[in-house]
């Protein structure tokens, strides 16, 4: 097991019995909470070098870690409060003593298209381009035919 939800209010433990889970109203969800204010599919839970990485999967009201709403992903420390929607739960989990804590990413530090899987990463392993090289301009004195054949411009 890698850990327990104990809701705020009451009620049963709920095991953390699988490194990667779905918490949503869905019947396929491995968590269900069968309340209105939580979506379908509303988190997903994913046990990460041995700490809980929450990421909200575009719920409608919400994932909440200790009153904040996250945006992308989190880290859950053991006894924080989450909550799905307005149904809180403390986590209490024992993180694995050989890993370091996990490093938070900042959700200012990505762009929008990268959030939404958009960027073109492919675009840093084009080569250069080489610049535009403008043929040298002559005054229209000098120019004949052969010029403006060759691509010679006059200054205007």
């Amino acid at each position: 097991m890698f850990g327990t939800l104990i809701p705020s209010g009451g009620g049963d433990p709920i095991p953390l019995r699988k490194n990667l889970l779905i918490v949503g109203r869905r019947h396929s969800c491995d968590i269900q909470l069968d309340f209105p204010n939580v979506s379908s599919k509303h988190c997903e839970m994913a046990f990460v070098n041995g700490y809980w990485r929450l990421k909200d999967l575009n719920s409608s009201n919400g994932v909440k870690v200790n009153g904040v709403r996250i945006e992308g992903e989190k880290f859950a420390q053991p006894g924080d409060a989450i909550s799905f929607g307005k149904h809180t739960f403390e986590i209490e989990y024992t993180p694995d003593p050989n890993a370091p804590p996990p490093e938070e990413v900042d959700p200012f530090s990505i762009s929008l298209l990268e959030k939404a899987g958009l960027a073109d990463d492919s675009r840093s392993r084009r080569p250069a381009r080489p610049a535009k090289v403008e043929a040298p301009k002559k005054p229209p004195s000098e120019m004949d035919d052969d010029d403006l054949a060759l691509g010679w411009m006059a200054d205007e």
